[in-house]
């Protein structure tokens, strides 16, 4: 299980880090992929253009591969046993550990002026997110590896206040087919990830035209080049081979590492500006069609919301099944 928060546009990151695995996993494991919209409201309380968003999100999930007839699509305000896990929860977490969240402290620190309980509670709605289906993989990117632990502990609380010896929820792992561990795509200034709302001209959407994607691209934070041969490139220099290498013909990023690998001081053979021509042109041929695709869908709005429909059917079906469990082992089965 895992889910997208409908802020902002979907970007490269959200690809790579988690959309990538997903559409691989549904081949593969029973999958629920939720549209967050209640944790959106955390950070973004004006409603206004949040159906447009959810829509948007939805076909983009579907765009990059997402099979709603094999994957449960949905939409987390379409499943209500979701917040009365999250109520029970609760009061398993604690108000110091919450506040050292990372991502709690840099929300706070981005909207002094609304840091409310449902952003101090962020990781345990995500954990009830993940066991309301009772899911034991995450497919998700590194920023969220804190939540996943914090996860691990309210469902061991849980389990060992209300479950006398039994496993009423499993433990939660993030997952990814990555031999090197989970996917990490950068901002293109170098600083911090992707985001879907800020920095804009330092991300790569999936709804970004031909155009705009080169234009980002070229301007992309470069150096002169390595002192030494065989150097160890800078993380804004490895993020573009890394995407290079995604994206590009093997061969193709071999030759630009190698290139790099070569370069010294008064003998710089790496040429960024060839670099990121090709890395553009070849960024274009993949984000095209996924662009394309999820235009289409948003032109057909009856049959995105008969996949919402669908999803929530079956993803109710499924947090019925838990929160059965959730009240029978905390005693608040009383018929």
């Amino acid at each position: 299980m895992s889910g997208i928060r409908p802020t902002g546009f979907l970007h490269l990151g959200n690809y790579f880090g988690a959309l990538r695995n997903w559409a691989r996993m549904q081949h593969e494991y029973e999958c629920f992929f939720c549209v967050v919209d209640w944790h959106s409201l955390t950070t973004h309380p004006d409603t206004a253009e949040l159906k447009n968003s959810v829509y948007r999100v939805l076909a983009e999930n579907i765009a990059c591969g997402l099979d709603p007839e094999k994957a449960t699509l949905y939409v987390q305000s379409d499943v209500p046993q979701d917040a009365e896990l999250y109520l029970y929860l609760n009061m398993l977490a604690y108000k110091g550990e919450l506040e050292k969240t990372v991502t709690f402290k840099d929300k706070a620190r981005q909207h002094p002026d609304n840091v409310n309980a449902g952003l101090l509670t962020y990781p345990v709605l995500q954990t009830s997110d993940i066991v309301i289906h009772r899911a034991e993989l995450v497919p998700v990117g590194k920023d969220q590896e804190q939540h996943l632990e914090m996860a691990r502990n309210f469902v061991q609380r849980f389990n060992h206040r209300y479950g006398h010896g039994q496993t009423i929820l499993p433990e939660p792992h993030a997952f990814s087919y990555d031999a090197g561990g989970l996917v990490k795509i950068l901002s293109l200034d170098g600083n911090g990830k992707m985001s879907k709302s800020e920095n804009q001209m330092n991300t790569l959407y999936l709804a970004d035209e031909d155009d705009a994607i080169r234009k980002k691209l070229m301007k992309a934070k470069t150096d002169q080049g390595p002192e030494a041969p065989n150097s160890t490139p800078p993380d804004y220099i490895e993020n573009l081979f890394g995407m290079m290498d995604i994206v590009s013909a093997p061969d193709v990023a071999a030759k630009f590492r190698a290139d790099y690998a070569q370069s010294s001081s008064g003998n710089t053979v790496i040429r960024y500006g060839d670099l990121k021509k090709q890395l553009a042109e070849d960024m274009v041929r993949f984000i095209a069609p996924i662009r394309e695709t999820a235009n289409g869908l948003l032109a057909n709005k009856d049959e995105l919301k008969r996949i919402m429909k669908m999803g929530g059917e079956k993803a109710r079906a499924s947090g019925q099944d838990t929160i059965e469990r959730v009240r029978k082992a905390v005693g608040v089965n009383y018929y």
